[in-house]
């Protein structure tokens, strides 16, 4: 019975503690650069001190899938009813992008990039964070939310601290010049294919030109996914 009793205790103290469903704070925020599920979720428990990210700048873009499976692991159940993709915690006190007096200068927080990106990278969360600039260098018609850059393909090599703007990202990039593609041509219920050969890049949705492999013609289409185009006719 003591050996029982033994090897149950140490069961439960290998185990995390179950603190059943929780809910995500409405503004995470974090003081020391160490997010924690604690700052993350209403009531954590024992998994408060979990570690689930760091914050170098003003604000840190955490995937709120990652984060999920991470508080399972400890116990934690959220069941993100609303569909959550991305997570910003900001410095502690800090507000959605006020402006402030530094100085005698206003300043904002801006986005700008936590590392250098070359031409055609695709940003991630971690490729971006919140930045404090005096006002004047903050660019009109910026990007306000992640969520709009995330996702999207550098046009140009961009170097780390530089503030986002919204020329420096496209639709990434799902078709190249010269690649063999499938073209679908679809009326009335008729679905036909073809193969063609790409005469230009295309991002997702850009209409380009292809020539057709059998007949030498040059056809209209539609980037779809990689290798594959919507006949232009059929896209509309």
């Amino acid at each position: 019975m003591r050996a029982l009793a033994a090897l149950l205790a140490a069961v439960l103290v290998a185990t995390p503690a179950l603190a059943g469903p929780v809910e995500l704070v409405d503004q995470p925020v974090d003081d020391d650069g160490v997010i924690t599920l604690g700052e993350l979720f209403h009531g954590a428990g024992d998994a408060s001190d979990v570690r689930a990210g760091t914050r170098s700048g003003a604000s840190a873009v955490l995937d709120a899938a990652q984060v999920q499976a991470l508080a399972r692991r400890h116990g934690l159940q959220w069941a993100n009813a609303t569909g959550v993709r991305r997570i910003i915690v900001r410095s502690g006190g800090s507000g959605a992008a006020p402006a402030t007096a530094t100085r005698g200068a206003a300043t904002v927080e801006v986005l700008t990039y936590a590392r250098s990106l070359a031409a055609g990278d695709v940003v991630q969360p971690e490729d971006v964070i919140w930045t404090e600039v005096q006002a004047h260098l903050a660019p009109s018609g910026a990007p306000d939310d992640a969520e709009d850059v995330i996702g999207l393909s550098a046009r140009r090599p961009l170097r780390s601290g530089a503030v986002v703007r919204g020329s420096d990202l496209s639709e990434p990039q799902v078709i190249a010049r010269g690649d063999l593609i499938e073209v679908v041509y679809r009326s009335g219920g008729i679905s036909l294919s073809l193969r063609a050969r790409a005469m230009a890049n295309a991002t997702r949705g850009e209409t380009f030109n292809a020539q057709n492999i059998e007949s030498g013609r040059t056809i209209q289409v539609v980037a779809a996914e990689p290798g594959r185009a919507l006949a232009a006719v059929s896209a509309r």
